[in-house]
């Protein structure tokens, strides 16, 4: 395939990708009013390996709209045991585990410097005056005085956050600064990296200007499965930076978790997550300001020998459930995957599947269940062999890599979230 057809394929009118695409006066009825809004999230999928004794973790977290405050939600989806966090502070992050001179800020609970949070419980912090920018990377850091302690967490963030050695104490009020002339400090205490998130599940922004929140549930390939760790190059980051240069004040909300599906019953094997209809409410509806959902989930449920009819009926649970809290949901084609023969717990890829898929699209493509939708298959999809991707937009038969995450990105209708 040429270039020039290669830009025919993926250029397409502001509407060509929607099924009953919504005018921008009609979506923007329902934009939160200026208050609090969820412009980071992330879902918790497990239990970490990491051990942590008396240190402190400094995890950094991208914000999508800009505001006058913040406030920071951790939980302890998967611990059993209560965790105690003896100092939380938030600051701007320069680079790497440095911070801006002067920004850090400790964040209380009640009014309390810190805060137990309660085996599978959530606590939010006191707001946090401090000016943000949209896409502006804060560092959240964490004390953790007890001993031997496993947090809950979302595993493969694709960001590095950074952490110090077991007994190096409270450090979450330095600033690490670089001396002058260099990038990095001479001796930084965060000797250590992870990119997985422990316990912050959301920060919320006093925003002046947002309309609200995009709320992205899916699977890895929104979670963002062969893009880039440290890239900011996943589909909805592309949606993010649009919305931004476009003027669009809407947060992107990313809640997904590789390998999830959209039910449990009847799998083969059983789902490695917690499905999309038991996360719905801790993942989506609890977050602030949501005008909108994006519903990418299905093609791990027909792995596992799930049903059209299952999978249909998964979505349409999903899609009332959202309505009917006065949230407008966007549904997703499901893109193609290559063929797999079957291997260990893994029930591989195959035509029957490609055709389950398809009917699944279908139905999504009729738009009885969704406000609108968004023909990523279209995206991915080899035009010579349309149960295949692009073969220069995915990196294993399965996921986009970063060239075809940017397509989708782009694909997306920007006028279906208001001006």
């Amino acid at each position: 395939m040429t270039r020039r057809t290669i830009a025919r394929r993926t250029r397409f009118a502001p509407c060509a990708l929607i099924v009953g695409c919504l005018a921008a006066g009609a979506a923007a009825q329902n934009d939160a009013p200026a208050g609090w809004v969820t412009a980071w999230g992330t879902s918790q999928n497990g239990v970490g390996a990491t051990s942590l004794s008396n240190a402190t973790v400094r995890l950094i977290a991208r914000v999508t709209v800009p505001g006058t405050a913040v406030r920071l939600r951790f939980d302890n989806t998967f611990g059993t045991e209560s965790v105690e966090l003896g100092a939380v502070y938030v600051g701007h992050r320069a680079l790497r585990e440095t911070l801006a001179e002067g920004s850090n800020r400790r964040v209380t609970f009640g009014g309390a410097a810190g805060v137990r949070i309660p085996a599978g419980g959530s606590v939010t912090s006191d707001p946090v005056a401090m000016t943000i920018l949209a896409r502006e990377d804060l560092a959240v850091s964490l004390h953790v005085p007890g001993t031997d302690v496993r947090p809950s967490q979302h595993g493969g963030a694709l960001v590095t956050s950074y952490l110090t050695a077991n007994g190096a104490g409270n450090v979450a009020g330095e600033e690490v600064l670089p001396a002058p002339g260099q990038s990095r400090p001479e001796a930084s205490p965060f000797t250590g990296t992870t990119t997985s998130t422990f316990w912050l599940k959301a920060i919320d922004v006093q925003s002046p200007t947002s309309t609200g929140a995009i709320v992205a549930l899916g699977d890895s390939i929104t979670d963002g499965t062969c893009s880039t760790v440290d890239g900011w190059d996943r589909w909805v980051d592309w949606l993010s930076v649009r919305l931004a240069l476009a003027g669009i004040p809407k947060a992107v909300v990313n809640e997904g978790i590789g390998g999830n599906t959209i039910g449990r019953a009847h799998l083969r094997p059983a789902p490695n997550s917690v499905p999309a209809l038991e996360r719905l409410d801790r993942d989506v509806l609890s977050h602030h300001g949501v005008s909108h959902v994006i519903l990418f989930e299905g093609t791990n449920d027909i792995r596992r020998d799930a049903s059209a009819e299952q999978v249909i009926s998964g979505m349409t649970d999903i899609s009332q459930r959202v309505r009917a809290r006065g949230i407008r949901i966007v549904g997703v084609t499901i893109v193609p995957r290559h063929n797999l023969p079957p291997a260990g717990d893994n029930t591989g890829w195959d035509d029957a599947k490609s055709k389950t898929r398809r009917a699944v699209n279908e139905w999504i493509r009729s738009g009885g269940a969704f406000d609108a939708v968004l023909d990523f298959d279209r995206v991915m999809r080899d035009p010579s062999a349309p149960d295949r991707n692009y073969p220069s937009f995915h990196c294993d038969g399965i996921h986009p890599n970063p060239r075809g995450y940017y397509e989708i990105g782009k694909s997306v209708p920007l006028d279906l979230f208001g001006r």
